[in-house]
């Protein structure tokens, strides 16, 4: 059964550019660049409700694979070195959530 996650970033206000750069110029281009986009469904900005709020939204075909894609990026110095060090001081929080289909209408 496949597994979603949703990664909600809350950054700091006014941050919001500076974040969208990084994942732009750096962020993004790592993960293409390694194959590891391919279970990314998309990324989004929150526009209303609790702002200043970047949120994705992976699609894995079960818990292993999920595993396996973060310690594949987690093993990634592009990432870890060149990405993550710039973008963590913009956040204030980040929440992880594991999701599951329900029986009845469309699933991307």
């Amino acid at each position: 059964m496949a597994i979603y996650e949703m990664r909600t970033y809350t950054l700091q206000v006014g941050k919001m550019s500076e974040a969208v750069k990084l994942y732009t110029e750096i962020g993004y281009p790592v993960l293409q660049k390694s194959g590891l986009d391919k279970k990314l469904i998309g990324y989004f900005q929150a526009d209303t409700g609790l702002i200043n709020q970047l949120v994705h939204l992976w699609k894995f075909d079960d818990d292993a694979d999920r595993r396996a894609h973060w310690a594949a990026l987690y093993a990634n110095p592009d990432f870890m070195d060149g990405f993550a060090p710039k973008f963590r001081p913009l956040l204030v929080s980040q929440e992880v959530k594991l999701l599951v289909a329900a029986p009845w209408g469309p699933h991307p």
